[in-house]
């Protein structure tokens, strides 16, 4: 006998500006699906993603900034989330096929021009990658490798490719752009369209996967 999930499950929880919960449940979001509602879902999307892995380091406490924020986790997330957002561009339902992971990041960095300097020949190949110097190592073994560093000094700049050094502040924030303008393009895209074919595919995914185990 298949389980089917618990349509109140929370698919995503946030804050509005007035301090208020929000919450989209499977089956609201079930709801949206129904209604084609692009806007609902591309927001849904957009909190989901945004609060999970980018807000966390967004606190405007100085004593936080000063004593709790850390590169290494910031960059840690931007990498989760990297993969998770390709995922979703691809309509994949998991990145757990060898390469898959691999791939997902070649893919970001070619299409986003703000991460572009990743893309490029000297740091594309595999020994020279950010995704074996930043991705691998920090999820892997807590450390970055390479001679790869990472700061939060907040500038302008994600990437010195002189000193290989990232400010994770700054390539949060231009994350942060690239989700918003998934969402976007969400929102804007005619339903039938593949963007949203591939997005339904991963989401369905994610549904089954709080099925109860049998």
């Amino acid at each position: 006998m298949n389980e089917t999930p618990d349509t109140s499950i929370e698919l995503a929880r946030w804050f509005d500006d007035s301090g208020n919960q929000l919450t989209t449940t499977i089956q609201q979001y079930l709801g949206f699906v129904e209604d084609e509602d692009t806007e609902e879902i591309a927001k849904f999307i957009h909190q989901r993603l945004f609060n999970r892995y980018l807000k966390p380091f967004l606190l405007p406490d100085e004593k936080f900034k000063k004593y709790y924020k850390n590169g290494f986790s910031i960059m840690a997330n931007c990498c989760l989330l990297i993969e998770t957002l390709q995922s979703f561009k691809n309509g994949w339902e998991n990145t757990e096929e060898r390469g898959k992971s691999t791939q997902a990041f070649k893919q970001f960095f070619e299409t986003e021009s703000e991460f572009s300097v990743f893309n490029r020949e000297e740091f594309s190949k595999r020994e020279n990658s950010f995704y074996k110097n930043i991705r691998c190592g920090i999820l892997h073994q807590g450390e970055v490798t390479g001679g790869w560093r990472i700061n939060r000094d907040g500038g302008t700049k994600i990437f010195n490719t002189e000193t290989l050094e990232i400010d994770s502040v700054a390539f949060a924030r231009a994350l942060e752009r690239s989700l918003k303008s998934y969402s976007d393009n969400l929102k804007n895209a005619e339903w039938d369209s593949e963007p949203w074919d591939l997005f339904q595919k991963k989401m369905r995914r994610i549904i089954a996967n709080c099925k109860k185990p049998q």
